[in-house]
């Protein structure tokens, strides 16, 4: 049958598309098997679209509770979800706090090659389906996921957040941040030849191997 569940980065999110005869049963295992593997695509915050009307609505709560318990959103709807809704709180000061959680819970989606010389900031997660090349800067208030190769120089958590991390297929950047830490990817004869993740354990950047 191949991937029973196919992912596609979208600008708003991911958006999953399914083998033809899979059944619900199947979908729903092998997604769950994504998420406890530690797959970088599935950021905290990430809003996870499926097509509308492909299952039945007892079938697409369950989903929705699924990716709920891992800190994700779930939609029907192919469109830009509402991820900072007005509070209640109108106070200047409410809004200040609530507003970096907010946009680190956010994702911006890349479908490129990032090239020396080239520079990309934002306030949220970003995922890159493409490579960070030497030369290249990557700078992110929430996790980085780098569906390729990661040579450059990458920061995650820019604003303090040390829950954030940095996923490659092969990651090798010259330098890499976490919040207020800094670490060098060991040498490249030393390197997996699998997607490695970086993140902060014991107040130091440590790489482990993870299933993609």
């Amino acid at each position: 049958m191949g991937d029973i569940v196919t992912i596609k980065g979208l600008k708003y999110g991911l958006q999953l598309t399914f083998a033809k005869g899979a059944s619900f049963d199947d979908v729903q295992a092998n997604l769950l098997d994504k998420l406890q593997s530690g797959n970088g695509f599935f950021i905290r915050g990430t809003t996870v679209f499926v097509p509308k009307g492909y299952f039945a609505e007892e079938q697409n709560e369950a989903l929705r509770k699924m990716f709920h318990r891992h800190g994700m959103l779930f939609s029907t709807e192919l469109k830009r979800p509402n991820l900072a809704p007005p509070s209640r709180d109108t106070s200047t000061k409410a809004s200040k706090a609530k507003a970096p959680v907010e946009e680190a819970q956010k994702m911006m989606v890349i479908n490129h090659t990032i090239r020396g010389g080239q520079e990309i900031k934002a306030n949220c997660s970003v995922l890159i389906c493409g490579n960070v090349n030497p030369g290249a800067q990557v700078i992110a208030g929430g996790s980085i996921d780098i569906r390729g190769t990661c040579r450059g120089f990458v920061h995650a958590g820019a604003f303090g957040d040390k829950s954030a991390c940095v996923v490659a297929d092969r990651l090798m950047p010259a330098q890499i941040r976490i919040a207020d830490l800094v670490a060098r990817a060991p040498d490249e004869e030393f390197k997996a030849s699998q997607a490695e993740r970086a993140m902060i354990k014991d107040n130091q950047i440590i790489f482990e191997p993870v299933a993609r």
